[in-house]
């Protein structure tokens, strides 16, 4: 298999790669269920799990695979002053499968419309190890009680102006930003010196 191929055309897939015997670059006897990486197109990564679900059920492959998964981490956002939480892709193209490695569940992945390749070496797919799939699947014990992170815009050293509160049509200048509690601080000058106020980042706008 080719490392470099990253994506492919919804009307074609990959030609499938064999070795120099002819057979899949597959290890026989491996049965085991493990985690994979699968290289795929961007911005269709919901699309190609659905399809790759579909296409397990139909062929009845459902005891060699487990779950098809993608990334994901949530992000607080704020609109109008009102806050929801969303959902952002972690690592946009690509996503996670659980199956037991063989030739018909090689073939069943690789020719799926949208899949590139297995991420892996010497053309052979190589199962995740355990400490990744914790890090990819967000297993680790810390992440669990983590908050979701609030999407602010705003970077140290941005000039805004301050539209609600106290200080309100206050200009200053961002001096830090703290996105797992969703404030900001923002030094403005009070009586000639310049003044730290803790404020929510949705409390500000860009000058």
């Amino acid at each position: 298999m080719d490392e470099q191929s990253t994506s492919v055309d919804d009307s074609t897939t990959d030609a499938i790669d064999v070795n120099e015997s002819g057979q899949l670059p597959v290890q026989a006897g491996e049965s085991e269920h493990q985690w994979y990486v699968l290289k795929v197109q961007t911005n269709r990564e919901k699309s190609i799990r659905d399809s790759l679900t579909r296409r397990i059920k139909r062929e009845g492959l459902e005891k060699q695979f487990g779950e098809v998964i993608i990334p994901t981490e949530k992000v607080i956002d704020t609109k109008g002053g009102k806050k929801r939480v969303t959902e952002r892709k972690l690592y946009p193209g690509y996503v996670m499968i659980e199956m037991a490695l063989s030739d018909e569940t090689w073939y069943l992945v690789r020719d799926t419309s949208g899949v590139g390749d297995f991420t892996g070496a010497a053309g052979k797919p190589i199962p995740m190890q355990e400490h990744e799939i914790k890090q990819m699947l967000g297993l680790e014990e810390t992440k669990e009680a983590e908050p979701a992170k609030v999407k602010i815009e705003f970077v140290s050293g941005d000039v805004v102006k301050i539209k609600e509160g106290t200080f309100e049509s206050f200009e200053g200048t961002i001096d830090v930003v703290d996105e797992a509690s969703g404030k900001i601080t923002v030094l403005i000058e009070i009586f000639g010196r310049s003044t730290p106020v803790e404020l929510d980042y949705w409390q500000v706008e860009t000058v």
